[in-house]
Parts: C-alpha cells; structure tokens; sequence
C-alpha cells in the first residue's frame, strides 16, 4: 500500500501571483488534485494513503496523518492559506518522523537482524514549493539543515532521517509573474538549482524546475510513474574492472580494462523493485540483505545504520548457482549505468557476487549473499538474494540430497558447522526454514540465538511501547486543532 505524502510550502512567498492571476498556493493545490485524478487511473491507487503536511510549526504542520480518511485530506488542503515562513528543514523533518511513527511498532526496519526488501512500506514524499531563500525566526538560511533531534523514539537507530522505501521528490514552482513571448521549450524538465535538490537525489527522488503549466502537468505524469514498490540500495564497484568483452561475446584481454578510472557504473544509487506476490497482492521473501556489523551479545546498543546498505559487487565473473527447492529472491535493478554496463557485455550466463562489507565474523568484505546477473533476454538486470556465503552452502546441501540421501557422515556435519560458524545469527531461523521446505528439517536446533544482547532486545521492545504512547499523543493534539483551530493549543 504505498503512501502518498503531500508537503505544501505555506510561505508568505506562495501568495505571489503567475501572469495568469493565480497564486503559487492555487497552482500547488491543483497540482494534487490533477495529480490524484492521474493516479486514480491505475487500480492500484484503491490501496493508497494520502498525507497532507505544510511549512506550519509542528504539530500544526499536520493537516492530514495516518488517522485521517480522503475527505479530510481534501478539506485541509482546499483550506490551506501562505502565511508563514519558508522553514523546510523543520517541515521534512516532520514529514518522516509522521511516515516513521508506525515502523518500530510494526518491526518493519528489523534493527540488527538483516534487512528485509519484502518489509517494505513504499512511500513518495511531493514537496510543492517556490524554491524562495529558506528562512526561519532565526533570519535566512542557505544551506537546508533539517533538525538532528526528533521526537520519534529510536531515531537514532537510523543516521538519516528517511528509509530505503520513501523517496522525495519536488516540484520548483518558477512560473513568470508576466506572460513569456519566447515559444516553450520541449523535452524532459530539468533538476532545480535550489537547496532541496540534493536532499532528493539522496533519498533516490530528484527535483523539477517547473517554468510553465504544461511542464507542471508533464512532471505530474511522471511522478505517478514514479510510485513503484521498491527500496533504495548503493551498488559499489569493489576490486577490479571486468576484462572487456569483444564483439563476439568474448573476454578480450588485448584492449584495457580502465580499472582505475572513475566510471558512472562503478557507484549507483538506484532502486530494486520488490513486487508483490501474484496471489497475496503482498511482497513474499526469505533472505535479508546483512547488516554492516557482525551482531554480539557483548553489544551493550545497535550500531546506528545508514538508510540506504552499502551493496558491494565483484567484477570476477561467477557461474549462477541455484539447487532445487531451495528459495531464493529475485529483485529486478532500475535502469541505471551499471545495469546498462553489465547489459552491454552480453553475458547472461555468467553473474557478479555481492557483498556487505563487515557482515562477517572473519574476513572484512564478508562472505557473498547474492549475486547481479542480466535476464537470459538481456532486458533487465536482477539481484539474486541468496543464504549467506550460499558458494559453500550449496554444494553441501546438493551432497547431502544426492550423495548422503539426507543421512549424512561425521566429515559432512562436520563441515555443515564450520559454515553455520560464517553465519549472521539472524540467518539462522530463514535458513531453518528452507530446511524444513527442503524436507531436512533437524539440521539446526531449535535454541536459536538471534545475536542480540538482552539490553538491546529490552530496548527494542520498549521503543515500541513508546512509540504507541508518541502516536496517541500526535492523535490528541490533532483533535485538538481540529476542535480549536484558531487557538494556541
């Protein structure tokens, strides 16, 4: 169910009229509304929530949260006036604390225990604003900060302050207060040069600079594309550049491999798609991506992680290793130099492992868990989810079927817990049940330790209690303001 978060710029500068007579703030409004009537188009768009928040103090800022239905939304947003200042730090910084608020409760981010692509809770965040100097009571600003601390418990499990699923996007109003006599430039709609570009591009989302209606409705056509369910990785190049590939689909060692130039493939920052389930309509997976640290009970806290794993892949070509029954998830790439690099070599036969650095107990690039591989029709690239180091799990599990018909000797068990040994303790319990799927069910014993101490789990659960208390709190005060718009509650 993807969420739909509105982030109206409420300044004074959004009175400012087009040459069409119409404000900044009528233009915004009628952005949403043109936008929802595109959206309504997909039938997906039943399972959607909308979110309304503008630049107000919080928690006023809130006009539309997780409680309010679609009438609401659009009575708030029918009613918004510009009046204050331009403070868009504060403003995001509300935003995700309203999409986080639900997260610790439901375990979607699973803190120190892997994470999970099918935990996903897809949200896209519109920021509609005229791009004006950032100004708060302190004076004008010119670089966007947004506040270090949140109210929201738990927040600094997270370095920054969005998730891997919510993307930020926004529209730069630049629209001329007087009519233009030049004709209008065609094509795609360029990046923005204010300061909340970066703040997209980091959360995977970019800006447009809007200079004229239709350029508005062409962004808002392709921001309804934009709502796809997925989650943002790094991809980064470790080790050496592959050999070239020759036009004949071979390894050509004669021409140069540029290994140590800089190259667009080497670092991208780009989506995987995480589809739902043809029967469920919900995202299905068994493996998690590791976590940058090797989970001890000694660990009196949680390492803070980055919103976005650091994925790491080896140009050393690997042949695809799949066995039969044992799952695996598979994550198509969005389009990007590096999936149009490997596309270009014309291998799909052959695949790229990848790693997180520090996710093993042993070796500091850890141990693969998965692999980049082109389709067979070379259309696409995939990541391939696998068990943790799946190169020496693999041949173990295929002896212990063909060779060992499930009976196996003290050598093979022998080498089963030396593996068991490379493992993330929260692969444990997935791994347990692949076993059981596979029909080799009392492999690993059923005292299964999740790695975390006991002060971090009591901290967890705590988190949750608190944020249940944060919600019904943020809930209250919104009655409030409902009730009493004008006064100070």
């Amino acid at each position: 169910m993807p969420i739909l978060l509105f982030l109206i710029d409420t300044s004074a500068s959004m009175n400012q009229r087009t040459d069409l007579g119409t404000s900044y703030l009528d233009i915004a409004k009628g952005a949403v509304e043109l936008f929802l009537k595109l959206r309504a188009r997909d039938p997906a768009s039943r399972g959607d929530r909308y979110m309304l928040v503008t630049y107000d103090e919080p928690p006023y800022c809130i006009k539309a949260g997780w409680k309010e239905n679609h009438a609401t939304f659009m009575s708030e947003l029918k009613n918004l006036q510009a009046s204050g200042l331009t403070t868009l730090g504060q403003a995001l910084r509300s935003s995700f604390d309203l999409l986080n608020l639900n997260r610790l409760i439901s375990g979607i981010d699973n803190y120190g225990q892997g994470r999970n692509p099918f935990f996903l809770e897809p949200s896209i965040l519109i920021t509609i604003t005229d791009g004006n100097k950032l100004t708060s009571t302190a004076g004008v600003q010119e670089e966007l900060h947004l506040p270090l601390n949140s109210p929201l418990p738990g927040s600094e499990l997270t370095k920054e302050p969005f998730r891997w699923d919510q993307r930020l996007f926004a529209l730069v109003l630049r629209l001329p207060g007087l009519a233009s006599t030049e004709p209008e430039q065609l094509g795609s709609v360029p990046t923005d040069e204010s300061a909340i570009t970066q703040m997209c591009e980091v959360t995977g989302g970019r800006s447009y600079c809007v200079r004229t209606q239709r350029m508005l409705n062409q962004c808002l056509e392709s921001l309804v594309q934009k709502i796809q369910s997925g989650v943002v990785i790094n991809f980064e190049k470790t080790g050496p550049d592959p050999l070239p590939v020759g036009e004949d689909g071979l390894m050509d060692s004669s021409r140069p491999g540029n290994s140590f130039a800089a190259q667009p493939w080497h670092s991208c920052h780009k989506l995987i798609y995480v589809r739902p389930n043809s029967k469920t309509g919900v995202p299905v997976g068994h493996w998690p991506i590791p976590e940058s640290f090797w989970p001890d009970q000694n660990l009196p806290s949680l390492p803070p992680r980055t919103s976005h794993p650091v994925v790491r892949f080896s140009c050393v070509d690997c042949e695809p290793m799949v066995i039969d029954k044992l799952p695996f998830d598979k994550y198509e790439l969005e389009p990007s130099p590096l999936t149009q690099y490997i596309l270009e070599r014309k291998s799909p036969h052959t695949c790229w492992q990848v790693f997180v650095t520090s996710s093993g107990k042993y070796n500091e690039l850890g141990y693969p868990f998965g692999y980049l591989k082109a389709s067979t029709t070379l259309t696409c690239v995939n990541l391939f989810v696998m068990p943790y180091n799946y190169p020496v799990l693999l041949p173990l599990l295929d002896d212990l079927f063909k060779v060992h018909k499930l009976k196996p000797n003290l050598k093979w068990r022998q080498a089963f817990d030396s593996y068991l040994k490379t493992l993330p303790p929260y692969y444990l319990l997935p791994l347990k049940k692949a076993l059981r799927m596979m029909g080799a069910p009392n492999l690993i014993s059923d005292n299964l330790d999740c790695g975390l101490s006991y002060s971090v789990i009591s901290y967890l659960k705590k988190l949750s209690q608190q944020v249940v208390l944060v919600k019904t709190n943020k809930q209250k005060s919104f009655a409030l303001r409902s009730a009493f718009p004008y006064s100070l509650v």
